[in-house]
This record gives structure tokens, sequence and C-alpha cells, in this order.
């Protein structure tokens, strides 16, 4: 059955290290575009930090969408309207802001517009999420946040050794009632239990009446395991983590070797 519809990680797939698509990348979708199929953009950015790309692909026409927050918002790609969320409420956050300190790592949490910390030493990783994506950071105590507030995702992130022994002391409580996953060596990403991006991209395989055979996913961290699963074709980066290369039906290039390209050449355009 025909690939009618694409989801693309952008962090490690799409993007080469230096966060830029390449030509061979952009040809690649513009002639899968020409040929009807639906490019989403599938990421664990908030929508700010996809814009700038959806617009370089062309992406902001009617029939084309993005997934954000690593599944808990499905947007339309021409005006970024949510046509799915899942979120988390304000004691969620509450919980693991708590939690953090407890366990010795910074912390953030996303709204749909901002990203925030109540950690007056702010984490440079914090500063790294903001200024990668465009996201205004604020700095806010928990005492000076709107309790009306409402979470795609929250965060733990720190470095790499410091977040890995604090995933270890995780409590049973946190890893049962949430989707909890890394999508970096230093972040490690919080959402409602129903959030992934597997679920995202279901989601919208369904309102476009798509079966999971018309899917194809590409990926390269554990953020991305779900997708890759849930697709009809699973594609695994050169650069993958090992986990997701063991699930995925095919590995192609490496993001420095236009891995992206390959892939959309060999199961669309061949």
């Amino acid at each position: 059955m025909a690939i009618k519809l694409i989801a693309i990680d952008m962090d490690g797939t799409l993007l080469n290290p230096q966060h830029l698509i390449t030509p061979a990348v952009k040809e690649a979708i513009a002639r899968a575009i020409e040929q009807g199929v639906h490019i989403v953009l599938t990421t664990g950015r908030p929508l700010v930090g996809i814009q700038r790309y959806l617009m370089e692909l062309d992406l902001q026409r009617e029939g084309q969408y993005c997934i954000s927050n690593n599944g808990a918002l499905v947007h339309r790609a021409t005006d970024g309207e949510c046509i799915a969320e899942v979120t988390l409420t304000f004691d969620d956050y509450l919980y693991f802001e708590q939690l953090a300190r407890e366990l010795g790592v910074h912390f953030q949490a996303l709204d749909k517009a901002s990203l925030y910390t109540a950690n007056k030493d702010i984490s440079e990783y914090t500063i790294h999420e903001a200024s990668l994506t465009g996201i205004p950071l604020r700095y806010r105590s928990v005492e000076e946040m709107d309790r009306g507030l409402t979470f795609p995702k929250v965060m733990m992130i720190d470095s790499p050794a410091v977040l890995d022994a604090a995933i270890k002391r995780l409590p049973q409580q946190a890893t049962a009632n949430y989707t909890i996953l890394k999508s970096a060596p230093y972040y490690l990403e919080i959402l409602n239990k129903w959030v992934n991006k597997g679920e995202g991209v279901r989601v919208l395989a369904e309102q476009l009446n798509l079966s999971q055979d018309e899917v194809m996913a590409i990926g390269d961290q554990e953020n991305d395991l779900a997708m890759l699963e849930y697709a009809g074709t699973g594609v695994a980066m050169g650069n993958a983590i090992d986990s997701v290369k063991a699930i995925a039906q095919f590995v192609t290039k490496t993001n420095m070797e236009d891995g992206v390209a390959h892939a959309i050449e060999k199961f669309v355009l061949a």
C-alpha cells in the first residue's frame, strides 16, 4: 500500500547537526508533497520551534499538519490551530516540580506559549531549549504561577550523569501514571499517560482516514519509538540509538548523510 503520510522527527533526523535542512532532504520532501503525501513534522519541540521549518519546507498549506510536544498537540500547519490535544494539569506540575527538587535536578514546564522555570539557578539546558526553539523563557516561582495553566509537557533537565541518577530514583507512582521518556541525554520529558508520538500520529492518521500501512515514521531517539512501532514502515536514522534501530524495518543513512531523503526516495519516490 502506498505511503500517504510521513511522520518525521526533527532534531537528529530532519535536521543535520547544524540544525539545517539539507538541499537533498528539502528536494525529497518537495517531491513527496507533489505526490500528495502528508509531511508531518513530529517533534518534542513546541510549535514555535517548528514554524520556521514549516515555512522553509512550504508546509504551511491546506492538508498539512504537524505534531508538537512529543504528541501532546496536533496542529494544522496553516495556522497552528490545535485539532487534538492531551495535556497535564497544574497539580501534575506541582507534583513534578517538587519531585525534581527532591531528586536534585532542574525542572521546566511548557504551556502552548512559554517555557517556565522556578529554578533561580536557571539550567544551561533550559537556556539552550529557549534559544534552540525560540520559545519565551519565564522565571516564575511556584507561588507566582497561574494555577489555571495546563501543560503539554514538563521536563527534568540536567547533565546526563545527574539526570540518569535521578531517573533511577523515580517513584513507581510517576512511572506508572505518566509517559516518561528521554529525548536527549540531558532531557527527560514527562507527559500525560496517554501521550506519545505514536498516539499523536495515530490520531491524525485516523482523522485523515489513513491506515497504519499508509504511514511511515522516521526517528532517532527514545521518544520516537512509539511512532515507529505504530507506523507500517518504521525507519531509524543511521545515527539512531540502538533501541530505535532494533524495532525499525529499515535503517537509513545518518542526518549528516541526507538520511531522510534516502528513506523517502526508497519508500515513496522509487
